[in-house]
């Protein structure tokens, strides 16, 4: 069993920042990509934000420059700084993690937190 539990999520206005972490715990090996994926009412999930195993990142266009995803690889734990929030940041954020076992892929998710940027 793997759990993945994401928290940090809230209201905030916009300009506003926010930070969500995601504690990736249970029977894994060796996790490769930890990502934030984030879907807001009416549309479908979009990839936010990802790193790999040894730090390289990859961003949506629209969040680059004010969000910043980092991982501590000791703790199974990946972090998204959100800056400059704008209200159309507003979704569930979940968090995804993936391991390759023995050549297979293994995908897990979080419930996911909600964000909310509204005044």
């Amino acid at each position: 069993q793997v759990q993945v539990v994401e928290s940090g999520g809230g209201l905030v206005q916009p300009g506003g920042s926010l930070r969500l972490s995601c504690v990736v715990s249970g029977s894994i090996f060796a996790i490769n990509h930890m990502a934030w994926y984030r879907q807001a009412p009416g549309k479908e999930r979009e990839l936010v934000a990802i790193i790999t195993r040894g730090g390289t990142t990859n961003y949506l266009d629209s969040v680059k420059g004010r969000f910043t995803i980092s991982r501590d690889n000791a703790k199974n734990t990946v972090y998204l700084q959100m800056n400059s929030l704008k209200r159309e940041d507003t979704a569930v954020y979940y968090c995804n993690a993936d391991e390759e076992i023995d050549t297979t892929w293994y995908s897990y998710w979080g419930q996911g937190t909600q964000v909310t940027v509204s005044s």
